[in-house]
């Protein structure tokens, strides 16, 4: 799940934080927390979502099949009680009630093969998207990764010029 990796980012960020001496307060890049705070409210919704209409998908097919297995087993049922009359007809009726309910016993595999390969398909589109996603906000997430590094490192190396500079003024004033 895309909410998940996103959380493991932000706990990633805490743990390897810098942290101020005597205040145990960590340094962090506000705006890169933030960004990951964003992905999560934009990814959570939609998984939530799908993940709901799936298992009430399920759900319905499930009741369906449910639903018509009843019927075939009460109308077999039916049939059977209406044949008892005679011996010759009661042994149809069971022949046929055993037909029926094989039958009806196959439809309900078959209904029940059916409503797996369907949740495997809508699953697997799920699963498709979600790589999708990922390679979505790991592209955006990796160039915002590179960009912090790029204006950490363009802030050291001024403060280091800075510091040289300072030096050398230094060394300056001594000779002098």
């Amino acid at each position: 799940m895309k909410v998940l990796e996103l959380l493991d980012e932000i706990e990633e960020i805490v743990e390897t934080a810098s942290k101020m001496p005597l205040t145990g307060k960590l340094l962090v890049d506000g705006d890169e927390i933030l960004e990951i705070v964003k992905d999560v409210r934009v990814t959570l919704p939609d998984e939530i979502q799908q993940a709901q209409w799936i298992k009430e998908e399920r759900q319905r097919i499930l009741d369906e099949a449910k639903k018509e297995y009843e019927i075939l087993v009460q109308d077999a049922r039916q049939q059977a009680e209406m044949l008892i009359d005679g011996h010759e007809i009661t042994e149809k009726a069971r022949n046929r009630a055993a037909e029926l309910t094989r039958q009806t016993e196959a439809g309900v595999r078959q209904l029940k093969m059916d409503t797996y390969d369907y949740i495997d398909k809508i699953l697997f589109e799920f699963q498709g998207r979600m790589e999708q996603l990922n390679a979505t906000y790991f592209g955006d997430m990796f160039t915002s990764i590179q960009k912090a590094f790029e204006g950490i490192n363009h802030t050291v190396q001024s403060n280091r010029m800075e510091i040289k500079d300072l030096a050398y003024k230094t060394h300056m004033d001594e000779n002098e």
